[in-house]
C-alpha cells in the first residue's frame, strides 16, 4: 500500500526488486533456445522423398524418385543454351521422348497432345529490345477425351540454362516437377474439368523470350486462364510462393490446401519493387496474356544458382517430394475450380498472404487488411489510453503526470530507434570503408553480432538510463518499462498507419505485432498483473512467443535468400546497408517488446554494454580471415569475363581503333580481392574511361545489366587474339531508300553471326530516329538513343533483316547518319577456348567462379 498526500488517495502498487543479473542469460537464452528449437527447424523442413518401391502404397502420390532421375538424366545433357545443340535438339527430343512415357501410361480417360512451338518476336525488358528468332517450346495438353472446355490451366518451367551451368536446380527440377505431376494426373482416374498446359519452354534465361513467344503467338496461349510458374533462384530447399494474381484472390483459396505451404506477401512486394536481381516469365504472361496465377520458386543456396556448381548432387530429393506434393494438389485443384470458368468473374483485387511456419496459410483481400489494421490500431491505441489511465490511478501519480513521463518516455524511445538504425548504418558504412563488406555471405552467423547486437543496444542504452535515473519516481519499475513498451506500440502504430494508407500490404507484419501485444495489455488488465511487475512481464513473454517465432522465422528465411543474391548483385552499392536495415526492421517488431524487460535485471547498463562489446569483437573477427566472403564451390565469388575483339571504324572506313582484350564484369562489392590476379593479365583500365567517346563504350556488353555495371567493369587489353569459333559477325548495308520526305532515309541491313549478338544504334549528325522494324516500344516512348537490341536465336539461323528510318533536316546524308555496333557472343564454345584464354581463368583464385566466353565487337557509320 502506499499514500501521496498531496492528492489523498489510496494507491496500490508493487515495488519490485531487481532481478539478478545472472538470471539475463537465462533469458536470453529462452528466446535462442525457442529459436534453435522450431524456427531453425521448420524454415528447413521438408517431407521425406518418396522411392519408385513406394509407389504401390501410395497411390496418387508424387514420387520424389521418379522426378530424381529424370533431372539426372536431363542435366547429362550439360548445359543447354539457346542456340546449342543441347538445348534445341538433344533437350527437345528428351521432352519428347519423357511425354510419350507419360503418355504410354495415361488412363483411357485422357488425351495428350504435343506441340513444338517454333517462334519469333521481340519486346522491350527492361532498357532494351529483347528479340528472338526460332526459338522453342515444348507445349503439351492433358486433358479429358471429349472435353469441350476452352478454359486452361498453364503450367510453366523453362529447360534452359545459362552458359556452363548444367541448370539443375534453374530450372531442372521444375522441368522434372512437371513431368512427375503430368504423369500422376494422366494415370489417375480423377476428373479433370479443364484442360491442362504445360509449357516447357527453352528460352527463358535470355531473358523470358519463350514465354514471350507462347503467350502471344501459340494457339493454345488465348484459353490459357490461370498459371503456375516454376521457377529457381537457388537449389533446393522450400519453394516459396511469391507472386499471386495479381487482383484474383481466389487462387489463394487453393494454396491454402497445398500440404506444405510457404509463402508471403513480404517477397511479393520486395521482387515486384525491383530490389532482387531476377525476373520471372510470370510477369511476361501477366502483361503481356493477362493471366492471372501463382509465383513459385526455390530460394534456399542461391549460392550455386547460375553456376556450373548447379549439379543434382546438391538437389535434395525432399525438395522435390516438397514441390511436387504442392504443385500436385495445385495442378488437381485449379483443373477443376469453378472460378476457371469465368476467371475475370472472381477478380477482386490484391491479396495479404502468408503461411506460419508452413503448418497454415493465412490470407485477406487487401481491403480486408486495411480494416483489420485499422481497427487493430484503434482497438491499441484506445487500450494504451486506459492502461495510462489506470496507471495514474495505481500509482499516486494525476493522468498528466502519468502523459507527461509517457511524452518523455516516447521521445526516448524514438530517439532510441533511431540511435538503433543509426549504429547498424554506421557499422554497414565502416566494414564498407575498410573493404569489409560481405563478411556475412558464408558466414551469416556474423549478422547477429554485427547488426543485431548494436541494434539491441542502441535500443536498450538510453532506456536504461532513463530508469536509473529515475529510480525513485512515483511510477514502479514495471510502470515505468510498461510506458516504454506503450510508446513502442504507438512508433508500431505510426508506421502501420502510414504503411497501410501507401497500399503495402506487408504492413500486416505490424499488424501481428501490435495485435499480440495488445493481447497481452488486455491480459494484464483484466487479471490486474499490470500491478505486479513479474507477473506482468510473464504475460508479455507468453504472448511474444508466437510473434518472435514468426518473424525470426521470416527473417531467417529472407536472409537465406537475400544473402546469396548480394553476390551478384553488382558494386554499385553497398550490400552491409540492405543487411542493416533489414536487420533493424525485423528487430523492431520481434525484439521492440522483449527489450524492455532486460530492465528488470540488475547491473542494467553492464547487460546493455555487453551488446556494444559484442558488437567490437564481431566486427574485430569479421575483419579477419574468418569473415572472408568466399568459398570455393559452395560460396563462390563470381565474375563474367570476355576475351573480346573490338574494331572500331571511321567514317571513311578506316579503322581507329583495332585491338583485343579481357572484359571483366565483377558481379559483387569486393571487387579488389582479386586485383592481383586481375592485374597480372595487362594495364586495366576503367570501362568507364570509354563511354564518352564511343557509344556504348565501345565494348561488347552482353546486356544492359552490363551497361548499368561499367564504371566497376574492366578492359585490359592483351596481345592474344581470341580464338573465334565461326565467322565473326557480317552487317551489310544492302541499300538506302529515299522516303516520301527528301530529308528521310531507310537504310536496308542484314545481319548475320552467333546465336547471342548484341545490336547498338545511335544517329549522328542531328539525325532523328523515326522508325525501325525492331520493336517500336522505346521510340514510342521517345527514349534517346543510343538504343541496346539484345538478339539469339535458336534453331533458325537465318540472316536478321531490319531497316531504320531516319531524318536529317539541317544536314546532307553526305556526313555520317548512323552508327551500328555489332557485339557478338559465342557463349556456348567452351572446348574452342584458347590455351592463353583458359591460363587467364586459371589464374582466378580457387574461390571464383569465373563464366567466361568470346567475343567481338564492330562498329561502323553510315
Amino acid at each position: 500500500m502506499g499514500f501521496n498526500s498531496k492528492y489523498h488517495i489510496e494507491v496500490d502498487f508493487e515495488v519490485p526488486k531487481k532481478l539478478q543479473w545472472y538470471y539475463a542469460p537465462p533469458f536470453f537464452g529462452f528466446w535462442f533456445i525457442l529459436y534453435l528449437s522450431v524456427v531453425n527447424t521448420q524454415v528447413n523442413h521438408m517431407p521425406r522423398g518418396l522411392t519408385r518401391s513406394e509407389e504401390s502404397s501410395h497411390p496418387g502420390a508424387f514420387i520424389a524418385q521418379r522426378a530424381e532421375d529424370t533431372l539426372i538424366e536431363l542435366t547429362r545433357i550439360g548445359p543447354r543454351v539457346v542456340g546449342s545443340v543441347a538445348n534445341e535438339v538433344t533437350t527437345v527430343q528428351f521432352l519428347r521422348d519423357e511425354v510419350a512415357k507419360v503418355a504410354a501410361e495415361a488412363n483411357e480417360r485422357f488425351e495428350l497432345e504435343v506441340d513444338v512451338q517454333q517462334a519469333s518476336g521481340a519486346y522491350v525488358h527492361w532498357t532494351m529490345v529483347n528479340m528472338y528468332q526460332g526459338i522453342q517450346n515444348v507445349v503439351v495438353k492433358l486433358s479429358e477425351k471429349g472435353s469441350t472446355s476452352e478454359n486452361y490451366l498453364l503450367i510453366n518451367s523453362h529447360y534452359d540454362s545459362v552458359p556452363a551451368s548444367p541448370g539443375a536446380g534453374d530450372d531442372g527440377s521444375m522441368v522434372a516437377t512437371m513431368l512427375e505431376v503430368m504423369r500422376v494426373i494422366a494415370k489417375s482416374d480423377e476428373p479433370l474439368a479443364h484442360p491442362i498446359v504445360f509449357l516447357f519452354n527453352g528460352a527463358e534465361e535470355n531473358p523470358l523470350q519463350a514465354s514471350h513467344a507462347f503467350i502471344t503467338q501459340h494457339k493454345w496461349a488465348k484459353n490459357c486462364k490461370a498459371l503456375i510458374n516454376l521457377d529457381s533462384a537457388g537449389s533446393g530447399g522450400r519453394e516459396i510462393l511469391f507472386q499471386s494474381g495479381p487482383n484474383h484472390p481466389w487462387l489463394m483459396k487453393y494454396y491454402r490446401q497445398v500440404p506444405h505451404p510457404f509463402a508471403t506477401t513480404l517477397g511479393e512486394e520486395i521482387f515486384q519493387a525491383g530490389y532482387i536481381p531476377s525476373d520471372t516469365d510470370f510477369r511476361i504472361f501477366r502483361d503481356y496474356g493477362g493471366v492471372p496465377g501463382l509465383d513459385m520458386a526455390y530460394i534456399f543456396n542461391g549460392y550455386v544458382y547460375h553456376t556450373k556448381y548447379d549439379r543434382v548432387n546438391v538437389f535434395p530429393r525432399s525438395s522435390f517430394q516438397h514441390t511436387g506434393d504442392n504443385v500436385l494438389s495445385l495442378a488437381k485443384s485449379l483443373a477443376n475450380a469453378p472460378e476457371m470458368d469465368d476467371p475475370e468473374a472472381h477478380a477482386e483485387g490484391h491479396n495479404v498472404f502468408y503461411d506460419f511456419l508452413g503448418w497454415f496459410m493465412i490470407f485477406y483481400t487487401e481491403t480486408t487488411s486495411v480494416i483489420i489494421n485499422s481497427v487493430i490500431g484503434a482497438i491499441a491505441l484506445l487500450a494504451i489510453v486506459i492502461s495510462l489511465y489506470f496507471m495514474s490511478l495505481r500509482s499516486g501519480c494525476s493522468l498528466v503526470g502519468v502523459l507527461t513521463r509517457f511524452g518523455i518516455v516516447l521521445g526516448i524511445q524514438l530517439v532510441s530507434l533511431a540511435l538503433a538504425l543509426g549504429l547498424a548504418v554506421l557499422v554497414a558504412v565502416f566494414m564498407d570503408g575498410v573493404d569489409r563488406s560481405l563478411s556475412w555471405f558464408t558466414h551469416m552467423w556474423l549478422i547477429i553480432g554485427l547488426y543485431g547486437f548494436p541494434i539491441i543496444f542502441g535500443m536498450s542504452i538510453l532506456p536504461s538510463l532513463y530508469l536509473e535515473k529515475t529510480k525513485k519516481d512515483l511510477l514502479s519499475l514495471g510502470f515505468r518499462v510498461q510506458l516504454f513498451m506503450h510508446s513502442h506500440c504507438i512508433c508500431l502504430i505510426i508506421l502501420l498507419i502510414a504503411l497501410t494508407a501507401m497500399g503495402i500490404r506487408s504492413a500486416c507484419f505490424l499488424m501481428i505485432c501490435v495485435f499480440f501485444d495488445i493481447i497481452a495489455l488486455i491480459v494484464n488488465l483484466v487479471t490486474k498483473w499490470h500491478r505486479k511487475a513479474y507477473l506482468f512481464a510473464i504475460a508479455v513473454m507468453v504472448c511474444q512467443v508466437l510473434p518472435f517465432v514468426y518473424f525470426t522465422y521470416i527473417l531467417t528465411a529472407f536472409l537465406m535468400t537475400i544473402v546469396p543474391m548480394l553476390g551478384r548483385s553488382g558494386a554499385s552499392s553497398n550490400p552491409d546497408m540492405g543487411i542493416a536495415l533489414a536487420t533493424w526492421f525485423f528487430s523492431l517488431i520481434f525484439s521492440g517488446f522483449l527489450v524492455p524487460l532486460i530492465m528488470f535485471f540488475r547491473k542494467t547498463r553492464t547487460i546493455v554494454l555487453c551488446f556494444f562489446a559484442g558488437t567490437i569483437l564481431f566486427i574485430i573477427i569479421a575483419v579477419t580471415n574468418v569473415g572472408f566472403p568466399f568459398q570455393p564451390k559452395t560460396s563462390a565469388q563470381r565474375y563474367a569475363m570476355i576475351h573480346a575483339h573490338r574494331v572500331l571504324h571511321n567514317a571513311d572506313g578506316t579503322t581507329r581503333t583495332d585491338e583485343s582484350g579481357i572484359y571483366i564484369y565483377p558481379q559483387d562489392r569486393r571487387i579488389n580481392i582479386a586485383e592481383d590476379e586481375i592485374k597480372a593479365f595487362g594495364e586495366t583500365h576503367k570501362v568507364s574511361e570509354y563511354c564518352d567517346e564511343e557509344m556504348f563504350c565501345g565494348m561488347p556488353l552482353y546486356n544492359h545489366r552490363w551497361s548499368k555495371a561499367r564504371e566497376y567493369s574492366l578492359w585490359i587489353p592483351i596481345s592474344a587474339k581470341p580464338q573465334i569459333p565461326t565467322e565473326y559477325p557480317s552487317l551489310i548495308l544492302q541499300d538506302v531508300e529515299e522516303l516520301e520526305e527528301s530529308t528521310q532515309r531507310r537504310f536496308n541491313f542484314s545481319l548475320t553471326g552467333p546465336d547471342h549478338m548484341t545490336i547498338f544504334v545511335n544517329v549522328k549528325n542531328d539525325a532523328k530516329l523515326l522508325d525501325w522494324s525492331f520493336n517500336d516500344t522505346l521510340l514510342k516512348e521517345n527514349e534517346a538513343p543510343p538504343h541496346f537490341i539484345y538478339f539469339s536465336y535458336g534453331l533458325d539461323s537465318s540472316a536478321l533483316e531490319f531497316t531504320i528510318d531516319v531524318e536529317k533536316t539541317t544536314s546532307s546524308f553526305d556526313t555520317p547518319t548512323l552508327e551500328i555496333g555489332i557485339g557478338g557472343h559465342w557463349v556456348h564454345h567452351e572446348s574452342m577456348r584458347s590455351q592463353s584464354f583458359s591460363d587467364h581463368i586459371d589464374s582466378f583464385p580457387s574461390y571464383a567462379y569465373v563464366q567466361a566466353w568470346v567475343g567481338t565487337y564492330e562498329s561502323w557509320y553510315f
